[in-house]
């Protein structure tokens, strides 16, 4: 049994197609997906997307933000971002890591770029142990 899945970013469509599973992370934790899932709305967090197709295989990728709604039996994650594992630039993941430790190392760093440099720290994170799952 599936369910039609469409992922939707600011650049385009990155997956349509019918779906047995879909795992994401929301502000409240991960959640699953299976066929016949009552609707519902939620905010994404940032994490691992692992779509499971038709034949069973597992997708994985890196979703920020956005939201996930299941309407009709439908279900549709518009994410900010949404990388495919093996897209994913682990050396420029790790530059990334290693710049926003470097800016939350500083003195005198304000409020807010501490929140920036926090929230690209954990960005670059979820990158490389997405990254990490090349298939």
């Amino acid at each position: 049994m599936t369910f039609h899945l469409q992922v939707v970013t600011p650049d385009g469509l990155a997956f349509e197609g019918e779906a047995e599973k879909l795992s994401v992370r929301t502000q409240e934790g991960v959640i699953g997906i299976l066929p016949r899932h009552i609707d519902y709305v939620a905010p994404l967090g940032m994490g691992e997307a692992v779509i499971t197709d038709a034949e069973g295989k597992e997708h994985y990728a890196a979703c920020i933000g956005g939201m996930v709604a299941v309407h009709n039996g439908k279900v549709r994650l518009v994410a900010t971002t949404f990388e495919w594992a093996k897209s994913i630039d682990l050396a420029r993941a790790k530059e990334a890591e290693q710049r926003a430790r470097s800016a939350m190392e500083r003195s005198g760093i304000s409020e807010r770029d501490l929140k920036l440099a926090e929230a690209k720290l954990h960005r670059s994170l979820v990158r490389q142990a997405v990254g990490k799952r090349k298939y």
